[in-house]
Parts: structure tokens; C-alpha cells; sequence
């Protein structure tokens, strides 16, 4: 890394790049707004305003919402943010649903990771399926298995996580595999020489080289995982989570509150893997020194 690099603060790339969306939205809105709005005065709609141009920024459902308009919408859906009808609190169940698969993800992608790569035979009988398996629509498997653990009297929080870590096993498995697999030949021969087990080469060789292709995977893993999470809470029966806020307002065409709980969303995937990348800096503090 260059000293020019070490200078420059982390966050500055990402405000730069805040700074232009936030200057490029108010025209990007203008546009997008202007043609519904143009269409409703034309068929002779009373919109309060007397140019198209004006309505664009105060359409009931528009396009893209105004700045004004989001920040009611904030308002009105996040306060106060203990409710059950806020976004803050749905977002909490979502994300407790959410670490909760990406913690089984860990664990199931651990294991196969190690399988696959001790065993070539494992790995040939069953990588095929574990792809198959996320090729599957996650739409259709959802209220499947949510109907299949009802029957043993498994609902609520469980079965949303676990179709959680149904989405996000996959890349923890094949990153992690990848990571154990990263030590040269060499270094394998080295622990050879002084007569190391095969468990010593787990310990002190392949899972340290892991880990950094271990934490790239759990950052794709916590999004996808996110995702599964929200989809489960719409296909599924669900009483609260930003799913089943998205299915409600999408069924009452209130595009403000879907814009608003879209943003939540967001912000909830960015923490997730912001915890993932402060977990990355404390466990391999080395990769930071590089």
C-alpha cells in the first residue's frame, strides 16, 4: 500500500461518491416524475399544481419521491421506532432473522468446506447438487418449507433464518474450500518434515490461510442472506420484518414507504457487512499489516 493510500481517509471515497447520487437525484427525479405527472394534467386530474414540472415533486405515488417527501416518509414510518408498525423495529427483527441464518450458514459451510476438500469423492458426488440447490427459486422453496416445519411446530423467527441460511451456505462453502485449499506445496511439504497430522495442517496452516477468503465469502453471505430473509417474510406468513412491511405497501401502492423501507434495507446490508469487515480486521489483524 502506497503512502498516498494510508492517507487517505476510508470514508472519503464513499462520501464522494454519496455527494454525486444526492447531486444527481433531484434532476434524475424531476425526470422520472415529469411524464406521470405531464399525463395525469392532460386527462384533466387536479394535482394542486399548475405545470408538470411543478407536480413532479408532489405526486402522491411518484416515481422517485421528492427530498421533501422522503423525509415525511422517514417520519411517519420511524417514529416512534419501538413500534410494531415502524421501520427501525421491523429492521431489527429482519437483521436478528438475517445473523441468525448467516450463523447457520457458518457452521453447515464450515463443514462441507472441510468435507470437500478431504474428500475428492465428496466433493465430485455433491458440489453438483449444492449448486442445483441455489439454482432453485428461493420464492417457490420458501412457503414449501415454512408449510414442512409448521407441521413439527416450527414457526415465526426459525424458519425465515433458516431460509436464510439456505441462500447464504453456498458461498461460505465454496470461499471457505477455496481458502483451505490456498497453501503452495511447499509450505504443505515444510509441516511434513516435521511429521505433522493432518489435524496440525488444518490448525496451523490451511484454516489461517482461510480466513481471508473466509471473510470475503461471509460478505457476500450477509447480503444474500439478507435477501433470503426478506423474501422468506414476504412468501411466507409473517407479522413483522421489512418483508412483510415491502408485500403490505406494495399492495397498497404507497411507493414513498416502499422507497423508505427499500432504504432501510440497504442501510441494514451495509451494517451487516461493516460487522463483517470489523470481524476481518480483529481475527486477521496480519491482512491489515500487509
Amino acid at each position: 500500500m502506497t503512502a498516498a493510500a494510508r492517507r487517505t481517509p476510508p470514508l472519503l471515497p464513499m462520501l464522494t461518491v454519496a455527494l454525486i447520487a444526492v447531486l444527481l437525484y433531484l434532476p434524475l427525479m424531476l425526470w422520472a416524475n415529469y411524464g406521470p405527472a405531464a399525463r395525469a394534467l392532460a386527462n384533466g386530474a387536479d394535482l394542486g399544481c399548475p405545470t408538470a414540472l411543478a407536480c413532479a415533486t408532489q405526486l402522491r405515488n411518484p416515481v422517485l419521491p421528492s427530498p421533501g417527501q422522503l423525509a415525511n416518509g422517514f417520519r411517519a414510518l420511524s417514529l416512534p421506532p419501538t413500534s410494531e408498525l415502524s421501520v427501525p423495529y421491523n429492521a431489527v427483527v429482519t437483521g436478528g432473522e438475517t445473523l441468525l441464518g448467516l450463523g447457520l450458514a457458518i457452521v453447515v459451510g464450515l463443514v462441507l468446506a472441510v468435507l470437500l476438500v478431504l474428500s475428492r469423492s465428496f466433493e465430485r458426488a455433491t458440489l453438483p447438487w449444492l449448486v442445483a440447490s441455489q439454482t432453485v427459486p428461493i420464492v417457490a422453496i420458501a412457503p414449501m418449507l415454512a408449510v414442512l416445519l409448521g407441521q413439527y411446530g416450527v414457526q415465526g423467527f426459525l424458519p425465515k433464518a433458516l431460509i436464510a441460511g439456505f441462500i447464504a451456505f453456498f458461498p461460505v462453502a465454496v470461499g471457505m474450500s477455496r481458502g483451505l485449499r490456498s497453501p503452495d506445496a511447499l509450505q504443505q511439504d515444510l509441516l511434513a518434515t516435521y511429521s505433522a497430522s493432518s489435524a496440525q495442517t488444518f490448525r496451523f496452516l490451511r484454516f489461517p490461510a482461510s480466513l481471508p477468503y473466509l471473510f470475503t465469502a461471509l460478505k457476500v453471505a450477509a447480503t444474500a442472506a439478507l435477501v433470503g430473509s426478506i423474501v422468506a417474510e414476504i412468501s411466507t406468513i409473517s407479522f413483522s420484518g421489512l418483508g412483510k412491511m415491502l408485500a403490505e405497501n406494495s399492495r397498497a401502492s404507497d411507493t414513498i414507504a416502499l422507497w423508505v423501507i427499500m432504504i432501510y434495507g440497504a442501510v441494514l446490508g451495509v451494517v451487516l457487512v461493516a460487522l463483517v469487515g470489523l470481524a476481518e480486521r480483529l481475527l486477521t489483524p496480519w491482512k491489515a499489516k500487509a
